[in-house]
């Protein structure tokens, strides 16, 4: 039987998981060492996880800036990525069969750009689904409790115990919820005029 790529004698790879930092998209970090890996150091999501791919010879400070390092240019990446209206029907899909076993179909999914009040709305007897353009750009947990939230709608219409014990099936209620309290707290903040030359 052929030998593991990456485990073979002369390679060795140590793997270590950690939380990551609060504030990051992922629930969690593992950081994988190889000896193959002179210079570069790579990362990207696998599920909830974020793997950091790093040269074995790396000190652990090494380990830590660079797992911060590709934590933030992860997220960059991430909140530039736009989905289409397309990508955002997929996407409901998958989180109806993840979360509701299927049961919330939409007809249609799409962002719009005259919702300024609210994150997201739904119309249950035309099974349609609105998100605010304004959610482009947030990570992607936030967004998916957005589609969570409108999907739980199709099958309970308005906002009691039996609305919220569905959403208690996404993970990242909690977080995603005080993303949005964040975001709507600071547009409330006062804006101070800039400072004047003299």
């Amino acid at each position: 039987m052929p030998a593991d790529p990456l485990h073979r004698a002369g390679n060795p790879q140590r793997s270590t998981t950690s939380q990551p930092p609060s504030g990051s998209g992922a629930s969690a970090i593992e950081v994988r060492r190889s000896a193959r890996r002179r210079r570069t150091v790579s990362a990207y999501r696998e599920g909830d996880r974020t793997v950091v791919l790093i040269p074995a010879r790396m000190s652990e400070a090494e380990e830590q800036r660079w797992v911060s390092v590709m934590l933030d240019k992860l997220a960059a990446q991430e909140n530039k990525r736009v989905l289409g209206d397309t990508e955002l029907s997929e996407r409901a899909a998958r989180l109806s069969d993840l979360y509701f076993d299927g049961r919330a179909r939409p007809n249609s999914v799409r962002w719009v750009t005259n919702q300024n009040t609210r994150w997201g709305s739904c119309t249950p007897a035309e099974g349609s689904i609105r998100l605010s353009h304004r959610l482009q750009g947030m990570p992607e947990y936030v967004v998916d409790y957005v589609l969570v939230h409108e999907l739980a709608h199709l099958l309970v219409p308005g906002h009691g115990p039996d609305f919220w014990r569905l959403l208690e099936a996404y993970p990242r209620t909690e977080r995603a919820r005080g993303y949005l309290e964040g975001v709507v707290a600071a547009d409330r903040l006062p804006h101070l005029p800039a400072a004047r030359d003299e």
